[in-house]
């Protein structure tokens, strides 16, 4: 796992989740491992964040959220020919919500809760198969 964790330092990552509650939980874990990542509260936001932050590696989004939900910024992202990877993290559970991810091109989807082992392993598998 210590291997792990030194190559997940060597990314960047944001977070798009309007749970404050869980992003306390998720900055603080990666504040433990010394990890380097990016928070918005949505899609809006998250847009910004990445023309300002061109060097993001991966990018972990919630569906459902004020302003601009998940799938419409991963459209947007598409749109504008942007290909970092992306992990669907929610709640939802529902077929449609999973499938119209994956036709946008969504490597991989989590559901809350989740496990944080098995989130760094899924964001270290990710990353090698690009």
């Amino acid at each position: 796992m210590e291997e792990k964790i030194e190559r997940l330092r060597l990314m960047k990552l944001l977070f798009v989740e309007d749970e404050e509650d869980l992003i306390d939980i998720i900055s603080d874990t990666l504040n433990k491992l010394n990890v380097q990542y990016l928070t918005a509260s949505n899609g809006e936001e998250a847009l910004k964040i990445i023309d300002d932050n061109p060097d993001i590696t991966m990018i972990i989004t919630d569906i459902n959220m004020p302003v601009m939900n998940g799938l419409d910024m991963i459209k947007e992202l598409k749109n504008k020919k942007i290909n970092t990877p992306i992990i669907v993290m929610s709640a939802h559970t529902e077929l449609e919500y999973i499938n119209k991810a994956k036709e946008l091109g969504v490597k991989d989807y989590l559901l809350k809760p989740f496990d944080f082992i098995k989130f760094i392993n899924l964001i270290i598998e990710l990353d090698e198969s690009n």
